[in-house]
């Protein structure tokens, strides 16, 4: 994979756009106008990032979960 850098089952990157920091949590979310409750999709973030990409799915009023990193949901927010 390219621009990934040292990255693998152990170590997964944030992210977000130009951070090669180890992720240390998952951001857990969905499109409740395009996906139903099974759908959880995940992004991973550094301590530093971790508010910064989950305000952004907020401000969007997409529901988010956040766990630590590895960590996994069955559903993220209430049927619409």
């Amino acid at each position: 994979m390219l621009g990934l850098g040292d990255v693998g089952p152990d170590r997964v990157q944030c992210s977000r756009a130009g951070c090669t920091a180890v992720a240390t949590r998952s951001i857990n979310w969905r499109n409740p106008k395009i996906h139903g409750l099974e759908r959880v999709k995940v992004w991973s973030a550094c301590d530093e990032h971790v508010d910064y990409l989950s305000d952004f799915l907020l401000a969007r009023d997409f529901p988010v979960v956040v766990t630590a990193a590895g960590v996994t949901v069955d559903s993220v927010g209430a049927a619409t």
